[in-house]
């Protein structure tokens, strides 16, 4: 256990013996607890290579999960995983309602968890992908073909930051929406910041 995730256990909140009970589980696994993200966060430290993010227990207002970083690669024999957005590429989560639902998969959340420390042993990573596989939104195309800077600018940010960018141009339903985020964020980008930045 690791004082500096220690708030986040002691805290008063609708999930704590959900929390208690997933900490005790991952723990028994034999990762390490770190705090990443404001959660925390179990790390597989081997000799042969360095720290890796293997999952993180989180919660929400109708639930609490245990986020498997590399999930899609689990065989999830129990069908029990769940891809929280469609553009969520790697994690899946195991999302609990009651500490009774922890309790009744404890054998299924422990076997996940192996399962998951093995896929990191083995070096395997989900495929992610690039950003030429994303579709640039038809009103942020015509303002990149009209400004030569932007396009440069837009294209010189990191694969993270455009991908950011065009999911977020994306998600607006309508195109005055998205025109309004893109005319918004052209400065930021022209900066070379990315959409948090």
């Amino acid at each position: 256990m690791n004082p500096k995730v220690e708030w986040f256990f002691s805290k008063d909140t609708k999930w704590k013996e959900e929390y208690a009970e997933l900490r005790n589980l991952v723990l028994d696994c034999g990762l390490t607890e770190e705090l990443k993200w404001g959660c925390p966060c179990y790390t597989n430290n081997t000799e042969s290579q360095q720290e890796s993010n293997i999952v993180l227990i989180h919660g929400f207002k109708e639930y609490c999960a245990l986020l498997f970083m590399q999930g899609a690669l689990l065989k999830d024999s129990k069908g029990i995983l769940i891809q929280q957005t469609e553009n969520v590429q790697a994690a899946r989560q195991i999302r609990f309602s009651s500490l009774a639902e922890i309790l009744n998969h404890k054998t299924t959340i422990i076997e996940y968890i192996h399962e998951a420390i093995a896929i990191n042993n083995a070096g395997l990573k989900v495929e992610l992908k690039k950003i030429t596989e994303y579709k640039v939104p038809e009103e942020f195309q015509i303002i990149l073909d009209e400004m030569p800077a932007l396009n440069t600018a837009f294209k010189a940010l990191t694969p993270g930051r455009q991908k950011s960018y065009l999911f977020y141009f994306s998600q607006a339903k309508q195109a005055k929406t998205r025109e309004a985020r893109i005319e918004k964020y052209v400065p930021k980008i022209l900066e070379g910041k990315g959409l948090e930045d």
